[in-house]
């Protein structure tokens, strides 16, 4: 998968300012984000339907002991698959809470490039959202 992104990219320090880190994107394509990766490393499916370029990309400066990752649609049924710094480590998040928008909450986030895919169920359907990030 490339390093440049359909929507642009975030460097994150800790310490951010998260109203700082919030960008737009919208969904769309046709690639099943289940051929990156069937499961994730907390074994959460991986679901949804994006284009094979990654919507967004993370640069991580230093390691993170927490981030989260929200996407806000307006509730349309969204997810996000985020893979790095390596091609091996996938975290894939869905619903949050009651929800439909997705978002994603781990632990354990190494310094490197992370790219970031925000899907939605039905191929090919266009919605308008915003990602944002913050330490929990």
């Amino acid at each position: 998968m490339g390093t440049k992104a359909n929507f642009g990219t975030l460097r994150l320090t800790p310490g951010f300012d998260p109203s700082k880190t919030i960008v737009s994107g919208y969904t769309g394509g046709s690639y099943s984000l289940s051929t990156i990766s069937n499961r994730d490393r907390d074994r959460n499916i991986c679901v949804g339907y994006a284009d094979p370029k990654p919507d967004h990309i993370v640069i991580l400066e230093k390691d993170f002991g927490k981030l989260r990752f929200l996407v806000n649609s307006e509730g349309a049924d969204t997810t996000i698959l985020i893979q790095g710094p390596d091609d091996k480590t996938i975290r894939c998040g869905d619903d949050t809470g009651r929800k439909k928008d997705a978002s994603y909450e781990g632990n354990y986030f190494k310094a490197g490039t992370y790219r970031v895919w925000v899907g939605i169920f039905n191929p090919g359907t266009r919605v308008n959202y915003t990602l944002s990030a913050q330490q929990p």
